[in-house]
């Protein structure tokens, strides 16, 4: 085994030393739970919290501790006036149910925030399809425009139906009373 004479070590360092080889695993002594799982748990016992049940079964819960340590003969009286136990107890529950509920929380918050994602996702694809359907529609209305409209063509058969009816009019000499395209009345030469 060589030594550096500098400083007295061994060049073939201690395993830890060698950062070519990685670490031995140590062996973790660490619970580990699914978060889904003890999300869904934390979210039952929230709804469940915020119930009017459990409010039902706390104030008949207490109402019974405190009747029978006030009522009960003095040797079964378990918690006595102060009611040391009860307030332990109910302390030891608002312990657990305010994390609890915390995490339901979180997990609402999580879902709240992607379901605004995905809406807003959605209104950005509708304003999208709003201005296509807008240009698309401004297209089809220019495009109408130098399209002959209902109303123009039936001024038009009727400028031609008089037309015709005055060729086809048995009174062919010109002296009668015509009317011209724009709906007045020719003068006839003898009213003249």
């Amino acid at each position: 085994m060589a030594t550096d004479p500098r400083t007295k070590r061994t060049l073939v360092s201690r395993r830890q030393d060698r950062f070519d080889q990685p670490l031995e695993s140590r062996r973790q002594i660490r619970m580990t739970m699914d978060p889904e799982t003890v999300g869904k748990f934390s979210e039952r016992i929230a709804r469940f919290l915020g119930s009017w049940r459990f409010i039902g079964y706390m104030t008949a819960f207490v109402a019974t501790w405190v009747l029978w340590n006030t009522l009960a003969p003095e040797d079964l009286r378990f918690d006595q006036w102060p009611f040391i136990g009860l307030t332990l107890l109910l302390s030891l529950q608002a312990s657990y149910a305010a994390p609890l509920i915390l995490l339901a929380q979180n997990r609402q918050a999580d879902r709240d925030r992607i379901q605004t994602q995905e809406d807003r996702q959605a209104t950005e694809r509708l304003l999208a399809d709003a201005e296509f359907l807008a240009r698309e529609l401004a297209s089809v209305r220019i495009a109408l425009g130098e399209v002959a409209t209902r109303e123009f063509i039936r001024s038009e058969l009727e400028d031609l139906s008089r037309e015709l009816a005055v060729d086809l009019d048995p009174e062919a000499d010109g002296d009668s009373n015509r009317t011209n395209p724009s709906g007045e009345k020719k003068r006839s030469k003898r009213n003249s």
